[in-house]
C-alpha cells in the first residue's frame, strides 16, 4: 500500500504547494477563536465553565486544581514512569541550566559603561495539551526552563478529562518543577484566560506551549493585543532526510511516530538518490510502515496524517538540503547512514526547529528525555523563530552609566546627531548638563 505521494526532482515553482501544511479553513478558524476569546474577556470564569462543558464534556465546580489533587496524583503515577520522569527532568534541567546567560559589561570609552541586566519574566503561563494524549513531557519542557530562569510566578493550564480530572502524570511533573498554580482549562479559552485574566486567574506576561490550530490561532490573536507568546506552535511535523543506505525500518518508525500526534500532523521524507533507486527505497520504507502499522494504535490519526504527507526523491545532496530549508521543519532528522554525509548536510541547514543527526537520533529522544526542548516552531516558522529555551523566559535590560567625562567625550557626536534629526529637546538634554549651549 502507498502511504506517501511521491515526487521526483520537484521544481521551485512546485514547492509552495508540495510543501504546504495540513490546514483547516483558516477564515472559519479565525472567527471561531475570536468569539471564544471575546467570551472569556467579557464573561470571565463563567465562559470557562461553559467551554469546559462544551469542549471537554466536563462539569466543573472549580477551575483550579486543588492541593489535594496534586498530592494524590503522586500515588497514581507508576514507579517506572516516576523513574523515567526523573531521568528526563535531570537531562532537561542540565541542558537548560547551561543556557542561562550572564550579563555583559563593557566600557566603550572612558566614563561610558554599558551592561545588560538579565531578569526573569515575572509571570508566565504554560499550556499543556491534553486532548488526544496527556503530554506530561511538555510539562517538563516548559516548567523546567521556567524553573531554571527563576520565574517567580508560573501558571499551568491543561484540559481536564470528562470527569473533570487532570492526568496525574501532568500534575506530578508540574510538582517536580515547583508549579502549584494549575487550572483545568484547555483550548483557545485557556489562552484567553491567561492573556486577559479572569476573577480566578491573574493574567500572565507571556504564554508558552504547543497546541492544535485553535490554540495556535488564539496565541497569535492575543499576541497582537496584550500578551507575548513563545512562538506559533501548532500541529506537529517532521521531515526525514535519508538515502538508500538508510535503514528503511528506522525511517518508517520516525515518520509514524510523528504522524500519530494528530490528524493534521505531517511526516515528510526526502531521499537523496536517482529516481529508480530512490523509488525502490520508498517501496521498502512503505513496506516497513505497513508492517509497523499492524502493531500500532491511534490508527485514525496515523492514516489521516499520512494522507497529507509526501515523499521527494532527488539525486543532488545540496538540493535535498535546500528542500529541508524550504520546508523549515519543526523536527528535522538527518539519517543518511553515513556520518560524513550527515555532517555535510548539517552545515547547509539553516531552517529547522530541532535537528536529529544520525540513525540512532530518533525524534522520540528529543520529545522526551535527551535534554533538548520539544516546544518548537511549526508551519515554517523555523525560518525566524527558535524553539523554547531558558532564554525564552528571560528579559535583557540594557544599562548605561555615563560620568561627566563620558558625556563630554560623547557630546560632539550626540549634539550633531540631534541637530541633524531636528530634535532640539534631545540636543538640550546634552547641552544643559555641560553648561548650556555648545
Amino acid at each position: 500500500m502507498a502511504y506517501l505521494a511521491r515526487f521526483y526532482d520537484p521544481q521551485d515553482e512546485q514547492l509552495p504547494s508540495l510543501l504546504a501544511r495540513n490546514k483547516t479553513d483558516s477564515e472559519a478558524l479565525t472567527e471561531q477563536v475570536r468569539s471564544i476569546l471575546a467570551a472569556v474577556q467579557e464573561e470571565g470564569d463563567e465562559a470557562l465553565f461553559r467551554f469546559a462543558k462544551q469542549f471537554d464534556k466536563a462539569s466543573l465546580s472549580e477551575l483550579r486544581v486543588s492541593e489535594k489533587e496534586i498530592l494524590d496524583a503522586e500515588g497514581r503515577v507508576p514507579d517506572d514512569l516516576k523513574q523515567a520522569l526523573a531521568v528526563a527532568y535531570h537531562n532537561i534541567k542540565a541542558f537548560h541550566a547551561r543556557q542561562r546567560p550572564g550579563g555583559e559589561q563593557l566600557v566603550v570609552a572612558p566614563g561610558v559603561e554599558l551592561s545588560r541586566k538579565i531578569v526573569p519574566i515575572q509571570r508566565v503561563g504554560l499550556y499543556i495539551p491534553g486532548g488526544t494524549a496527556p503530554l506530561f513531557s511538555t510539562t517538563l519542557m516548559l516548567a523546567v526552563p521556567a524553573q531554571v530562569a527563576l520565574c517567580p510566578s508560573v501558571v499551568l493550564c491543561t484540559p481536564p478529562d470528562s470527569d473533570g480530572n487532570v492526568h496525574p502524570a501532568i500534575l506530578y511533573a508540574a510538582s517536580m518543577c515547583g508549579v502549584k498554580e494549575i487550572y483545568k482549562i484547555g483550548g483557545a479559552q485557556a489562552i484567553a484566560a491567561m492573556a486577559y485574566g479572569t476573577p480566578s486567574i491573574e493574567a500572565v506576561d507571556k504564554i508558552f506551549g504547543p497546541g492544535n490550530q485553535y490554540v495556535t490561532e488564539a496565541k497569535i490573536q492575543v499576541s497582537g493585543s496584550c500578551c507575548a507568546i513563545d512562538m506559533p506552535a501548532g500541529p506537529s511535523e517532521v521531515m526525514v532526510l535519508a538515502s538508500p543506505a538508510s535503514n528503511p525500518s528506522y525511517v518508517a518508525s520516525d515518520l509514524l511516530s510523528q504522524a500519530e500526534h494528530g490528524r493534521d500532523s505531517q511526516a515528510m521524507l526526502v531521499v537523496c538518490a536517482e529516481q529508480t533507486q530512490g523509488f525502490a527505497f520508498l517501496d521498502r520504507v512503505e513496506q516497513a510502515m505497513e508492517d509497523q502499522l499492524a502493531t500500532l494504535g491511534r490508527q485514525e490519526y496515523l492514516l489521516s496524517s499520512l494522507a497529507g504527507s509526501r515523499a521527494f526523491v532527488h539525486p543532488d545532496l545540496k538540493r535535498c538540503a535546500a528542500l529541508a530549508n524550504a520546508y523549515a521543519a519543526e523536527h528535522l532528522i538527518i539519517n543518511m547512514n553515513d556520518e560524513k554525509t550527515e555532517n555535510r548536510v548539517l552545515q547547509w541547514i539553516v531552517n529547522a526547529g530541532s535537528i536529529f543527526l544520525g540513525p540512532y537520533s530518533c525524534e522520540s529522544a528529543g520529545d522526551y528525555a535527551s535534554g533538548t526542548n520539544h516546544t518548537l516552531p511549526t508551519n515554517g516558522w523555523a525560518r525566524s523563530y527558535s524553539g523554547v529555551s531558558t532564554d525564552s523566559f528571560l528579559k535583557k535590560i540594557t544599562v548605561q552609566k555615563l560620568s561627566r567625562e563620558g558625556l563630554e567625550g560623547l557630546a560632539p557626536t550626540l549634539l550633531v546627531m540631534a541637530q541633524q534629526e531636528k530634535l532640539t529637546a534631545h540636543r538640550n538634554a546634552v547641552a544643559i548638563r555641560l553648561g548650556g549651549e555648545r
